[in-house]
């Protein structure tokens, strides 16, 4: 009877845990989008390129590609109001309709190179209005990560730059996957050390159950071997 009910309770607790790790551990080959964890730094009158990539690499030329700057709210008293964006990219061509004022003919896409991922955008002769957060975003990508963030800073004491020479997602450095460094936008647990801790606990609780049976062995031979003793002797 008591090996029944250790098994019923042992049971539910094995399969939860291993359900949790399938849950949470990544999909082997899910196409991923991935900004920079360090804010890109500028001069007035820079033009600067906001890395933004999909690795593994994959073809996004027919997908929609938006760029905003996710810190901008649309005006609460005017319900037809909309955040409009820095960059919109559908049906293979840019739609300058629905972009911000401020970037009309400052905005691009590398074209050539996004049928290898790269969504980076190219900001032209920027200034200190242009300060802030940029989110790229794929809303049709078939992925958990579809966004990521990049944040642009323009300083004035920083040396005037060059043109940028386009980025290639090859030359793009790969994230350290235990890096908690926000690259979305929002501070997260790395996905490697949620399930390292479920191992962890998984490890525990077998064991634990391994020795919870032992003692309850030399327990139940302990009590034979007492009652043993106190018998009287036949004479």
């Amino acid at each position: 009877m008591s090996r029944l009910s250790s098994s019923s309770y042992t049971f539910p607790l094995w399969t939860l845990i291993l359900c949790s790790a399938f849950l949470i551990a990544p999909v082997q080959g899910e196409v991923l989008v991935i900004g920079s964890n360090l804010p890109i730094v500028a001069a007035p009158g820079d033009d600067v390129i906001l890395p933004c990539h999909l690795a593994p690499t994959f073809d996004v030329q027919g997908l929609t590609v938006e760029w905003s700057k996710p810190d901008l709210k649309p005006d609460p008293s005017d319900r037809l109001s909309r955040v409009e964006y820095v960059h919109l990219y559908r049906d293979r061509q840019e739609v300058p309709d629905m972009k911000m004022a401020s970037y009309f003919r400052r905005t691009e896409l590398f074209m050539d190179d996004m049928k290898h991922g790269n969504i980076s955008l190219k900001i032209l002769n920027v200034s200190e209005e242009d300060n802030g957060r940029y989110r790229c975003f794929i809303p049709k990508l078939q992925s958990r990560v579809k966004a990521a963030v990049v944040e642009l800073v323009v300083d004035p004491n920083v040396a005037k730059t060059s043109t940028m020479a386009p980025l290639h997602p090859r030359n793009f450095p790969t994230p350290d996957p235990q890096d908690t460094t926000p690259t979305n936008g929002r501070s997260r647990v790395p996905v490697v050390v949620a399930v390292v801790t479920l191992l962890l606990v998984l490890t525990l609780a077998g064991f634990a159950a391994y020795f919870s049976r032992i003692f309850q062995k030399l327990k139940q031979k302990h009590q034979k071997d007492d009652e043993t003793q106190k018998q009287p002797l036949q004479v």
